[in-house]
């Protein structure tokens, strides 16, 4: 009998799961779609065509990014729920040096968004894990995984390398992070979490519950930030500023590597954002792809509030100099 009411109540989370999946991504459709709808009559009437080129530019960011931020958040919400773990610390070698890249791997077949990675590195390094080796996949999870690197194929066509571009930057990224941080790291920067108190993270079927409604609300907010902050920046800034940006990757890079920090856009949709600042040259863009699910405000708030603030802050500016550097060189290869 309490097995069959255990299963019976799986069940029901499960469906309760998927009907808040389906209508959560239903909605955001649908609003997004009569704004695209009532944007451009409103514009009209009101004699604005840049008002118009506002709404069409928010509505494609917005639309083309929910699919890819529903999905992505339900493969996290599953893997913090129902992943122990102790699963990291078995695969991972003892040695940190090779630790790292193994867990910088491990970050393209254990996705997650860049929300959930910080207290997912907090518990692996609460379980014994080195913290080179947690900090690393902390970087690699959300920038790399599969549904990251499908959106952006999505949302540059027909462009392979930028795709090729993205999983290599940021891959050496977070891999060398991970070995500065064995080289240089010291512990008086790292507030370790306690390894005595419980995990902050329930498993099972209601933790897959919450985390997915948690996760999808709250990275579904920074979308449309990031869409409409896309949108405005496309329309506001004049296009003289723009020239003198665009037409120097010198200046193009950091200006973008800036703004990566400043959206907070989710990494399953940062590339339809990227993909929107067409003016701009392509390593410019890689940049702003590959710092945004690495070094952003609302990262540096979980980190220094997960770790420290004395360890955020060291942490974000290397990780931002270190990403732009990849981008840069990476860009200079391929793109």
């Amino acid at each position: 009998m309490q097995n069959q009411r255990t299963v019976a109540d799986g069940l029901r989370v499960a469906v309760r799961a998927s009907v808040y999946a389906v209508l959560g991504g239903a909605a955001l459709i649908a609003i997004a779609t009569v704004v695209s709808v009532l944007g451009p009559l409103l514009a009209l009437d009101l004699y604005t065509p840049p008002v118009a080129a506002w709404w069409t530019v928010f509505t494609a960011v917005a639309v083309q990014g929910v699919p890819f931020l529903l999905l992505g958040t339900v493969v996290s919400a599953a893997i913090g729920a129902f992943v122990p773990e102790r699963v990291f610390r078995r695969l991972l070698p003892r040695n940190p040096a090779l630790a790292v890249p193994v867990a910088g791997l491990a970050g393209a077949v254990l996705p997650g968004c860049e929300c959930a990675s910080v207290p997912v590195a907090g518990s692996l390094m609460r379980r014994g894990v080195a913290p080179a080796a947690a900090l690393a996949f902390l970087l690699s999870a959300p920038a790399i995984n599969p549904v990251v690197l499908v959106a952006t194929s999505i949302a540059f066509p027909g462009q392979p390398k930028m795709v090729l571009a993205r999983l290599l930057a940021s891959l050496g990224t977070a891999v060398l992070m991970g070995w500065l941080w064995a080289r240089f790291g010291k512990e008086k920067w790292l507030r370790l979490p306690g390894r005595g108190r419980p995990s902050a993270h329930a498993t099972g079927a209601r933790a897959f519950l919450t985390g997915l409604q948690h996760d999808f609300l709250h990275a579904g907010g920074f979308l449309v930030l990031g869409a409409a902050a896309a949108a405005t920046f496309n329309i506001a800034v004049p296009r003289s500023v723009l020239d003198l940006f665009t037409g120097s990757p010198w200046l193009a890079v950091p200006l973008l590597a800036v703004l990566a920090v400043v959206l907070c856009v989710c990494s399953e949709a940062d590339a339809f954002v990227a993909a929107s600042l067409s003016a701009f040259p392509p390593t410019a863009r890689l940049a702003f792809m590959v710092v945004g699910p690495m070094v952003d405000l609302k990262l540096l708030a979980l980190q220094a509030g997960t770790f420290g603030r004395s360890f955020a802050v060291r942490f974000a500016s290397a990780t931002w100099v270190v990403a732009v550097a990849a981008s840069v060189l990476v860009g200079w290869w391929l793109l």
